[in-house]
């Protein structure tokens, strides 16, 4: 598990209502919120409120319930907003594109576009 001392990542900034966001979906544990640079037509992050893990692995093993959590509202927000066929992508490490160190999981459906999916 990772206790950071730094700042703030952006997604406690937004958790906090310091920064805005769309946000589509919200529990006393997860937010999720549309992204601001979508790599498709449905392009939500889901978080869990808690900072204390950075990556998926961290949070699969300190609290499956909450990674639990946070694949059901994907499934919930692929229903509400897409045929209910999506893709969810955890980044995870630097090598891997992650750039913000509060784990997240994008939720995608419909044509991607070209890009990467950086967070």
């Amino acid at each position: 598990m990772t206790e950071s001392p730094r700042e703030p990542s952006i997604f406690s900034r937004i958790i906090a209502r310091e920064i805005p966001a769309t946000i589509v979906h919200e529990t006393d544990t997860v937010i999720a919120f549309e992204d601001v640079a979508p790599q498709a037509p449905v392009h939500i992050l889901v978080v869990p409120k808690t900072a204390r893990y950075a990556t998926v692995v961290e949070l699969a093993a300190g609290d499956p319930a909450l990674l639990a959590e946070l694949i059901d509202t994907a499934g919930r927000i692929a229903a509400d907003r897409a045929d209910g066929s999506f893709r969810l992508v955890f980044n995870t490490g630097e090598g891997a594109g992650q750039t913000v160190f509060h784990v997240h999981a994008h939720v995608l459906a419909g044509s991607l576009e070209e890009g990467s999916l950086a967070h």
